[in-house]
């Protein structure tokens, strides 16, 4: 048989076609794989907010009131809650080892009350309706709040001794002395009230303890359920915050009457040193957080020997007495009065300078019109204070000219406008005037327009610097008249009876209002230096002073 031949050539020809059709054949199958594909990855849950730590809650037990949450600034974080269920900690009466804060009341009686303590025994036995001593009061009256809190202190009170007043009933309560005194909350007292020592101590008070007066309602913290127990720092931040009498939002403020180191005076601290004057009232002076000294005499250094006190009524005082002001803890000088010019244009610029180098803030006079006429604006506590004087009597006792030293005259529109202004801006305006000089405990009916026009005008304060005898109080358009307070220090103990007394008035404020007036009354012993009165004295000039202010 024939046997076919292939040559080398087509074999090879043959080979390159099967290698071909095979690549064709295998070219999808190349491409599909060729396709990467990611592995399959655990789903990622969606990201979850954080829980938020609910604020600490205080729940507030029965029979504490609703205004605590107002009146109890509580520290970042914290918060009061009606819903017993959700809070951490219940605030609740009762005295735990050391309280967690306390509720401060006050007994308040009209401001033109003789009267200035009773004791804590009789003020209980009194609610309870047993039998007390004779009290100066036969009602108390006090908000519903307040009586629910002490009734749960100290019990049921007699209900024809106790009385409910509404908060708005209370605050319109006339200053005359009344049967009616009242229990109020601490930050609720209105300068109509007269605040009554209770066992001796008083919220108004600068050394003030809580702890020892019978009307501060002590409160404690339980912890609910499991909520752990404060610690100790914890505990130190809210007792600072459970309190409506917070020390560091009080101001106390002292104004005084005469000041002038001259004569008599200037001859017994020659004879006795430069702080003889004040020895026996200097503690009440320097308490103050701000005391304001009505000193009428210019400083010089060329200043002679005191004067003999027949000879002149031109003064000066020694550099050296600037000890006796600084003693008893000046801060303000008002320089209104009428004998600041008394050794020239001289002697007020080097007074002004010599204030300024001693720290001390002047007001009502000046280097000049401008200086003279400023408010001094202070802030103290979180109280922004705003002292305005000036000079109400006839030209010639007030020299400050655009280019001249001296006190300011009272021009009175522009001293409205300056309290309009300065109450706009936050601050309570003090003013403070030297006007004519009268020896009654009345109020000239002279003066009397100009003091009610400068309280209807804004002023909460409104104060007589030129008085040598005390004079008459007022309350008018929510203003404190003092028409004078008397001498602080100046030689006319042989001049009469009230020539030997004197006021100086501590006015309390407390976030930015004036809640409180004390009347601290004096005695002079000589011709420089006063003391506290006995309660005999005290007794007698206060009905004096409140029969002459038609009280």
């Amino acid at each position: 048989m024939f046997k076919p031949i292939v040559s080398a050539k087509l074999w090879g020809i043959l080979a390159l076609l099967a290698l071909a059709s095979s690549a064709c054949s295998a070219a999808p199958q190349t491409a599909a794989a060729s396709v990467t594909t990611a592995a399959p990855q655990p789903v990622q849950p969606s990201p979850q907010p954080t829980p938020t730590a609910a604020p600490p809650a205080l729940f507030r037990a029965a029979p504490l009131p609703q205004t605590l949450m107002e009146d109890f600034p509580l520290p970042p974080g914290w918060q009061f809650t009606d819903q017993a269920e959700t809070a951490r900690y219940r605030l609740e009466i009762g005295a735990g080892d050391p309280p967690a804060g306390y509720w401060t009341l006050a007994l308040a009686a009209p401001f033109a009350t003789v009267d200035d303590k009773v004791a804590a025994e009789d003020l209980k036995s009194f609610w309870l309706g047993q039998p007390v001593p004779e009290l100066p009061f036969s009602r108390l009256v006090l908000p519903p709040d307040v009586q629910t809190v002490l009734t749960h202190w100290w019990g049921t009170p007699d209900p024809e001794r106790v009385v409910q007043r509404s908060t708005d009933e209370l605050n319109k309560s006339a200053p005359i002395p009344s049967q009616e005194w009242a229990v109020l909350p601490f930050e609720q007292l209105t300068p109509q009230w007269k605040v009554i020592a209770v066992a001796g101590h008083s919220p108004v008070q600068k050394t003030f303890d809580p702890a020892q007066y019978p009307l501060s309602i002590p409160l404690q913290l339980i912890p609910v359920d499991s909520a752990a127990p404060l610690s100790d720092s914890d505990l130190a931040v809210l007792q600072h915050s459970l309190s409506n009498r917070d020390p560091e939002k009080m101001t106390t403020v002292i104004l005084t009457g005469v000041t002038a180191l001259v004569r008599a005076t200037a001859g017994l601290m020659e004879l006795k040193g430069m702080t003889y004057p004040g020895e026996d009232i200097r503690g009440w002076l320097r308490e103050a957080d701000i005391t304001h000294i009505n000193n009428e005499i210019p400083f010089t250094p060329k200043c002679p020997p005191p004067y003999p006190r027949e000879n002149t009524l031109v003064f000066c005082s020694k550099t050296k007495y600037l000890e006796l002001i600084q003693d008893v803890g000046a801060d303000i000088i008002e320089l209104s009065g009428d004998h600041f010019q008394d050794w020239g244009d001289e002697a007020m610029l080097f007074t002004a300078d010599f204030y300024d180098q001693n720290g001390l803030k002047y007001y009502g006079g000046g280097r000049n019109l401008a200086e003279a006429s400023r408010p001094l604006l202070i802030e103290d506590h979180g109280n922004r204070l705003a002292f305005l004087g000036c000079n109400a009597k006839a030209p010639g006792y007030s020299s400050a000219a655009e280019n001249r030293p001296g006190a300011v005259r009272c021009d009175w529109p522009v001293l409205f406008q300056q309290i309009a202004d300065v109450r706009a801006q936050g601050y309570i305006p003090i003013v403070t005037f030297q006007h004519e000089e009268y020896y009654t405990y009345e109020a000239n009916p002279f003066v009397i327009p100009d003091f009610e026009a400068t309280a209807a005008a804004g002023a909460t304060i409104v104060s007589g610097s030129q008085a040598h005898q005390p004079q008459a109080l007022q309350f008018h358009e929510g203003a404190l008249i003092h028409y004078g307070l008397g001498n602080l220090f100046f030689d006319q103990y042989d001049e009469g009876i009230p020539t030997r007394q004197a006021f100086i008035d501590r006015h309390i404020f407390y976030q930015g209002r004036h809640i409180s007036t004390e009347l601290l009354t004096v005695q002079f012993i000589d011709n420089a230096r006063p003391r506290p009165m006995t309660p005999e004295e005290r007794r007698g000039l206060l009905e004096t002073v409140f029969k002459a202010s038609g009280w």
